[in-house]
């Protein structure tokens, strides 16, 4: 069939996966068609790290590992087939120059995210790649041996290998609506439930929307479920008109657990003392101003906004006079310094996630090659499959690693099967 048709590997989505997959098998010698149905390749890829682009981390596979929470044993062999290293050293070979900031974070020195995607369009260029853009899938069905691969206005291209790289469901104004979970449904694949990761947090309580646009900096935040600490550091946050978001709160969810009520989330606005030692702050503060009402003195602690919200919250009323204050009014304002509650109600919509949480069941896919176990031919590749990480530029390099082991194994098949290795 491919033969036939000229096709060794047909590859559906132009994202970081499948833009890698097909650089992969090109480079191996397979005949390549790249199927994207936006107007050009790497939509998404122009949003990631505020437009900068954080395409990997310099992290060791442990880290690494230790970044991804849910099936992190999946990625062993695409990582060890393609890891930070290969990928920077492949876009320098393409013109396009990176460098390492704090955590690890690895960035085109240009600042550009456009850079790694014109770095990725010129070798799939030069691999002989052909890239067809606006070229929407409609469904993808077993033909013989192979696959036909049917686009929206009837055209069907038929390929013994094909490489389904469509991306999740975060952020669909960059194509990214779930089209490949239908086709992997249709093809036999079991899909785990989808939800969001990255994303804001909605919080079941009233008082953060008063505060909507306030940023803090340089505070805490803790997360508990049941007796395990699952998140604990230092950031900003920002109060919004659902609740919660900010680059803390952001790298938070992607922590909680499945049922997030279960998490008990904090906030620490004073992470550089101890509880002892903000006590001591508080009485200097009280006894300095003495007959000034509370609203007067909160703005030393934290930003005037949140005073009136902070005092409400602790039970203790704004206008009492700070020499007047009991020590049970004291130990609970000191109390709501250093563990506020934020009684998480849900996540932001998918729409809004920047990488979605579930997929493609991976217990159906071979992690050596990224084929299908149930049908032959079938490969997969980045955010469709149930694998996602933390922050930091490791759901990219995800998506490079699976789409690149995705490629070449795709690549194999065809040349084995043709002869021409």
């Amino acid at each position: 069939m491919s033969e036939k048709t000229g096709i060794d590997v047909l590859i559906v989505g132009g994202g970081a996966a499948g833009m890698m997959a097909a650089l992969q098998a090109a480079r191996a010698g397979a005949r390549v068609t790249l199927l994207e149905r936006n107007e050009k390749l790497g939509k998404k890829l122009y949003i990631t790290g505020k437009g900068r682009c954080n395409v990997t981390n310099v992290a060791d596979a442990d880290e690494f590992l230790r970044q991804t929470p849910r099936n992190p044993r999946f990625l062993h062999a695409a990582l060890h087939a393609f890891d930070h290293a290969a990928l920077t050293d492949l876009l320098a070979s393409l013109g396009t120059r990176t460098k390492v900031e704090r955590g690890g974070r690895v960035f085109p020195v240009s600042d550009k995210a456009s850079d790694v995607t014109r770095a990725l369009e010129r070798g799939l260029r030069e691999a002989g790649a052909q890239v067809r853009l606006g070229a929407r899938v409609a469904s993808i069905a077993r033909n013989g041996d192979g696959f036909a691969v049917t686009m929206q206005g009837g055209e069907t291209l038929f390929s013994r290998r094909v490489v389904i790289a469509t991306g999740g469901l975060s952020y669909p104004s960059t194509g990214s609506t779930g089209d490949g979970y239908g086709f992997a449904r249709a093809l036999g694949h079991a899909v785990t439930p989808l939800r969001g990761s990255l994303v804001g947090l909605e919080i079941d309580a009233p008082w953060p929307k008063l505060l909507q646009g306030l940023s803090l900096k340089n505070v805490r935040v803790r997360a508990q479920a049941g007796k395990k600490r699952i998140y604990d550091e230092i950031g900003e946050m920002l109060f919004t008109h659902f609740g919660v978001s900010g680059p803390l709160i952001i790298e938070l969810s992607g922590h909680l657990p499945d049922d997030v009520r279960e998490a008990c989330v904090t906030l620490d606005m004073k992470p550089a003392l101890t509880p002892e030692q903000v006590d001591l702050r508080l009485q200097r503060e009280f006894a300095q101003n003495a007959k000034k009402r509370l609203s007067a003195a909160l703005p030393a602690l934290m930003p005037a906004r949140m005073g009136p919200v902070f005092a409400s919250l602790c039970g203790v009323p704004e206008d009492a006079l700070c020499g007047r204050l009991t020590r049970a009014q004291r130990a609970a304002l000191c109390a709501g310094l250093k563990a506020l509650p934020l009684p998480v109600a849900r996540l932001r919509p998918i729409e809004e996630a920047v990488v979605t949480r579930g997929g493609v069941d991976v217990r159906e896919v071979a992690p050596g090659t990224m084929e299908s176990r149930l049908t032959p031919g079938l490969f997969f590749a980045g955010e469709l499959l149930d694998v996602d990480a933390h922050t930091g530029g490791f759901n990219l390099q995800i998506a490079f690693s699976t789409g690149a082991l995705a490629g070449r194994s795709a690549a194999a098949c065809a040349l084995e099967e043709t002869g021409r290795i």
